[in-house]
C-alpha cells in the first residue's frame, strides 16, 4: 500500500513538473469549462451572434476601495522634500518588536545619514491584493499544485480581519481582477470560488505583479501584494529587470509565498540530485521582489507552516514604525536612491542590541523598501 501511494504521488509530481519542461505546450484546453481565463473570441449565444453574457467588465485603470475613509491612515508618499517609510523590526521568528526608542533609528540614503523629522508607531487595517498564479502549466485540475494554491488562497482569506481590505487577482496569460478591494467577505468568497479549472498554459508573472503594483501605487494607507506563485515566468511582455524597476517605483511591499517546494524535494532524486535551475531562478526572483520592495518571501514545504506565515504577514503589515525624513539630496534628477534603516545608539554610534522579555539578546531584521526613484524636473 505504501509503495502504491508513493507511486501515485510521484506520478502526480511528474505531471506537475511536466508543464515546466514542455515549453511548446501552450494554449487553452479544448473544453476548459468554468475557468478563470476568458477566451479571446467568445462564441455567439443560441439567440445568434451576441455575447454569451458571461464576460466580466474590463480591468479598471486603477484599484479603488468601497467607501473607505483613509483620512486617519498613514500616508505613503515619495517626493523630493519628504520621504515616508513603513518600517518593521522583526525578531528571528518574524514577530514585530515594539517599544524601540525613536532616537535609535538611523536612515541612510545612498550611504548618507538623513534628517529624520518624525517617528511614530502605527497600526492600521491591511490593504492587500492577492495575486494568485492560476495556470494550467502547473495547477492542473485536482493536481497537487492546484490543491496547494487553493489551500493558501483560502487560508489567507480566512485570517483577514473585518476592517481589512482585500482584492483578488488571478493570472495566467494575463492578470484578471476577480474582485476589487472590499471588506465584504462574500465578494472575496465569490472571487476565490472562480478558481476552479485553469485554462491557459502561460504564467506571465512579471506582467501580473507589475501591473498590480502600478495600479496600487495611488492607494493610501498600509498596502501590500500577497503573491502566491511558483515564481516562474513564461511569456511576459516585460523583462525581469523592467519588472524590478516598476516594482521599486510603485513602492508596494510584496509578500511572496512560493509553490511546489515539497514536490521539488520529492522529485530531486529523479533530477540527478540537483534541483532544476529554472526553479532556483524562480525562487531568486520571488526573493528579490520581496526584498527590494520591503516585504518578505516564504517557501513552505508543509501545510503546517501556513498559519505561521499568515500570522507573520499580518504582524508585519499591521504593526509598523512610520518614519518621515527630509532627503539631503534635493535634486529632481530621476535617479534611484538606496535606503537603509539601522538601529544605532546615537551616543556611541554602535548597533543597538535587542533583547527578549528575559533580557537575552536576539537577532532581528529591519524590513522596509530598498529605495525610491526621485522625480524629474518638469520642463
Amino acid at each position: 500500500m505504501r509503495l502504491r501511494h508513493h507511486s501515485l504521488l510521484c506520478a502526480a509530481a511528474l505531471l506537475a513538473l511536466a508543464g515546466f519542461s514542455n515549453a511548446q505546450d501552450a494554449g487553452p484546453l479544448p473544453n476548459p469549462g468554468n475557468t478563470v481565463a476568458k477566451p479571446k473570441n467568445p462564441p455567439p449565444d443560441s439567440a445568434g451572434g451576441g455575447s454569451t453574457g458571461t464576460d466580466l467588465p474590463k480591468i479598471p485603470s486603477q484599484y479603488k476601495k468601497d467607501k473607505v475613509d483613509v483620512a486617519n491612515l498613514p500616508n505613503f508618499k515619495t517626493n523630493v522634500d519628504v520621504v515616508s517609510l513603513d518600517v518593521a523590526v522583526l525578531d528571528n521568528k518574524g514577530r514585530f518588536i515594539p517599544g524601540i526608542q525613536p532616537s535609535y533609528f538611523r536612515v541612510l540614503e545612498d550611504s548618507v545619514p538623513q534628517k529624520i523629522t518624525s517617528i511614530t508607531p502605527g497600526e492600521a487595517p491591511m490593504t492587500v491584493a492577492m495575486v494568485i498564479e492560476f495556470s494550467n502549466k502547473f495547477q492542473r485540475y485536482w493536481g497537487p499544485v492546484w490543491y496547494q494554491t487553493l489551500q493558501l488562497a483560502w487560508g489567507f482569506a480566512s485570517t483577514l480581519k473585518p476592517q481589512d481590505y482585500v482584492a483578488v487577482v488571478a493570472y495566467d496569460m494575463k492578470p484578471e481582477i476577480l474582485s476589487d478591494f472590499t471588506t465584504d467577505r462574500q465578494k472575496t468568497h465569490e472571487a476565490l470560488s472562480r478558481l476552479t479549472i485553469p485554462a491557459w498554459q502561460e504564467a506571465n508573472l512579471f506582467d501580473a505583479v507589475s501591473d498590480t503594483a502600478e495600479r496600487m501605487a495611488g492607494i493610501e494607507g498600509r498596502k501590500a501584494i500577497l503573491l502566491i506563485s511558483t515564481g516562474v515566468d513564461t511569456f511576459s511582455r516585460i523583462t525581469y529587470d523592467q519588472c524590478r524597476k516598476k516594482l521599486q517605483d510603485a513602492g508596494v511591499p510584496i509578500y511572496a509565498i512560493g509553490l511546489m517546494q515539497a514536490l521539488r524535494i520529492l522529485m530531486e532524486p529523479y533530477m540527478r540530485g540537483t534541483q532544476d535551475i529554472g526553479f532556483l531562478q524562480a525562487d531568486n526572483q520571488m526573493n528579490t521582489f520581496a526584498r527590494e520592495t520591503g516585504g518578505q518571501a516564504y517557501f513552505p514545504r508543509f501545510q503546517g507552516e501556513d498559519p505561521q506565515i499568515f500570522q507573520q504577514i499580518h504582524q508585519a503589515l499591521a504593526s509598523r514604525y512610520i518614519i518621515n525624513y527630509e532627503p539631503s539630496n534635493k535634486k529632481h534628477d530621476g535617479t534611484y536612491r538606496k535606503i537603509k534603516v539601522e538601529l544605532v545608539n546615537p551616543a556611541t554610534n554602535e548597533p543597538v542590541p535587542v533583547k527578549d522579555e528575559k533580557g537575552k539578546p536576539i537577532k532581528y531584521a529591519i524590513v522596509t523598501k530598498a529605495g525610491y526613484t526621485a522625480p524629474r524636473e518638469v520642463e
